[in-house]
Order: structure tokens, then C-alpha cells, then sequence
């Protein structure tokens, strides 16, 4: 079976654009100036003798950029994932001593003790996991 993945583009037709966080790495270089950069995109940067004007100059080529482009939301459903523990279903199902530890753990362990939680009587328990 194939793993597909399933994408799905939001793009908002409003008029009113939603504001936007982003992070920004900010640098202070030995010539004192300062570079602020947008993260997840290294190219869109600012340059200036303090944080506040590095980060305005940031903002303003970012706005820029946006100008030509536009920002939308990509959901990526995940594949859907196997039970981890369906790999082990059936692993027992030709060993020759499969009935005989069942019909152990049938005797011993939940009659012997009396499981507080069982829903089968003995002789149910017996044909569903053919007890001879």
C-alpha cells in the first residue's frame, strides 16, 4: 500500500489581512550595526545602526515582498498509521502449542484467580479460542 500524502491550501479571501508573528534573529555586528533576519527566511534581512531600525527595515522588506506574493496555510494530513502492535497479530497462529498455552492461561490464570473482570464464561472462552 502506498503512503499518500493529502495537502490542502487554506487561502483566506478576506480584505482584512490577518497580522502576522514572526521570529527574527537579531545581530550585532563589530562595525555596530545591526542585522535583523526574518526566520524560515534567511534572504528577507534589515540593516541598521540600532535594533529598531534594523527590525523597521526588516518589516519594510518583508511588506515589500509581500506585495508580489501572498502567504497561505498548507495542512499536510499525515498517512494513516498502522497499530504497532499488528505486526505481532497472528505470530503464534501455526506453533503446535498454541492451544495448549492458551488453554494454560485460560485454567490457571483467569479461573484459579478469579479475574474480577471477565465477561465470558469458562466454556465461551473455551470455543473462542478452541480449547480442547
Amino acid at each position: 500500500m502506498k503512503n499518500l500524502m493529502i495537502l490542502s491550501v487554506k487561502n483566506s479571501l478576506s480584505t482584512i489581512a490577518p497580522k502576522l508573528t514572526h521570529d527574527v534573529l537579531i545581530e550585532n555586528h563589530p562595525d555596530n550595526t545591526v542585522k535583523a533576519t526574518l526566520l524560515g527566511l534567511p534572504d528577507c534581512q534589515g540593516s541598521g545602526n540600532t535594533e529598531t531600525e534594523a527590525i523597521e527595515k526588516l518589516s519594510q522588506s518583508l511588506q515589500t515582498r509581500l506585495e508580489t506574493a501572498k502567504i497561505v496555510t498548507l495542512e499536510i494530513a499525515a498517512p494513516p498509521s498502522e497499530n504497532p502492535w499488528i505486526k505481532f497479530a497472528g505470530m503464534h497462529k501455526d506453533n503446535p502449542l498454541f492451544d495448549e498455552v492458551i488453554s494454560y492461561i485460560l485454567t490457571s490464570c483467569t479461573w484459579k484467580h478469579g479475574c474480577q473482570n471477565r465477561n465470558y464464561e469458562q466454556g465461551e472462552l473455551n470455543a473462542q479460542y478452541q480449547v480442547k
